[in-house]
């Protein structure tokens, strides 16, 4: 018996999340399935992170125990040769004993990705959150810039544990334009409150929009609320872009820049 950590890539239009539900199809109900044909009998896989329905991946990152006879690589082949066209496997390989993708982390990588348009278009509505009217380039950056280091980010979610702290470390929170009217916001941090993501950037959209001012969002990160600010993205513009497990890994989390998903919006 073998302990692999893998790295999946997934579209999450068709999912109700990651997470395993009673009903409903999700990612890891699709992981399980595909492993069971492959001799797999643990219980639940292990993952780094739950992700929303509509939210999608390029670097989640799970864990399971199988009696696998032939090479990693093998391994990959067979289980992408068995999963829907919606999943992929990245990469596999033997794990550490004792290796938790969740505990294990030292840092995350999100991507969100909007553009600025009157109408969606329907060759980005399932990748990306179009907003009208534009937001202001100055103001986007200007938000941004409270979020980076250690806080209390109460304001921005919740924990996944409701006896949790919400505490958190942001390394980089900025935005960058990849587009003519695209763009993209890029944040790292040790880990993420519930929605938190989202909620960052439809606050920052809304400063940006002249709806909010910045000084609402920097009070309630300095004395946050006793429930998060009122303001959710869609699920649809938002990418686990990688998930870090040493400081080297997370070097190249905060190096890395967002790519646009294709034509020129």
């Amino acid at each position: 018996m073998v302990l692999y950590q893998a790295i999946l890539a997934y579209d999450g239009t068709n999912f109700l999340g990651l997470q395993r539900q009673a009903e409903g199809r999700t990612v890891q109900g699709e992981v399980e399935q595909a492993l069971r044909q492959l001799g797999w009998q643990e219980d639940a896989i292990r993952y780094a992170g739950r992700t929303d329905a509509g939210v999608h991946a390029r670097g989640q990152v799970i864990a399971f125990a199988l009696a696998w006879r032939h090479a990693a690589e093998a391994l990959q082949k067979a289980l992408n040769a068995l999963l829907p066209p919606d999943v992929l496997v990245r990469h596999v390989a033997p794990a550490p004993a004792g290796f938790h993708p969740r505990y294990a982390a030292v840092a995350r990588r999100y991507v969100y990705y909007l553009y600025f348009a009157p109408r969606r278009d329907p060759l980005w509505r399932r990748f990306a959150w179009a907003v009208w009217p534009p937001a202001e380039a100055e103001a986007l950056h200007a938000a941004a810039s409270l979020l980076p280091g250690k806080k209390d980010f109460a304001a921005l979610g919740t924990p996944p544990n409701p006896r949790g702290t919400t505490l958190r470390t942001v390394y980089k929170a900025r935005w960058v334009q990849v587009g003519q009217h695209a763009w993209a916001f890029d944040v790292a941090a040790d880990a993420f409150l519930y929605r938190m993501v989202r909620r960052m950037v439809a606050l920052q959209v809304a400063i940006a929009q002249g709806r909010m001012s910045v000084e609402t969002l920097r009070q309630a990160l300095e004395t946050p609320p006793q429930a998060p600010l009122q303001g959710l993205a869609p699920p649809q513009g938002l990418f686990l872009e990688a998930v870090c497990y040493d400081d080297d890994a997370l070097q190249r989390c905060l190096e890395a820049e967002p790519r646009w998903l294709g034509g020129a919006p």
